[in-house]
């Protein structure tokens, strides 16, 4: 079992940054790929990124790509999002998400049913 949590949400203008936090509660240093996704209000829960349990392979959803960083503190068993340039339609609920696993492909990555473990989420909102 593993629990996360996570934090950084919040309320800025369009344009601006946030950094989120998901605390995990034990490694995931070894075997664990880490994602996050979004739920906008009214919308489905998408995709925004994954890692691998080294860090050393991301995927990004196209609507993320290049304003959004995945980075991983495996000695504080944190992963962390930052998030430059939001717009309001980047408002939603971010959750992040955990799977133990030596598999890792995009096309699996970006599924809710791919990860076992999930956080409560932090509230996002962008103002214009």
């Amino acid at each position: 079992q593993v629990q996360l949590v996570e934090s950084g949400g919040g309320l800025v203008q369009a344009g601006g940054s946030l950094r989120l936090s998901c605390a995990a509660s034990k490694d995931t240093s070894v075997n664990y790929a880490m994602g996050w996704f979004r739920q906008g209000p009214g919308k489905d829960r998408e995709f925004v990124a994954a890692t691998s349990w080294s860090g050393k392979t991301t995927y990004y959803a196209n609507s993320t790509k290049g304003r959004f960083t995945l980075s991983k503190d495996n000695a504080k068993n944190t992963l962390y999002l930052q998030m430059n340039s939001l717009k309001p339609e980047d408002t939603a609920v971010y959750c992040c998400a955990a799977k133990r696993t030596t598999l890792f492909y995009a096309a699996n990555v970006s599924t809710r049913l791919y990860y076992d473990y999930w956080g409560q989420g932090t509230q996002v909102t962008i103002s214009s």
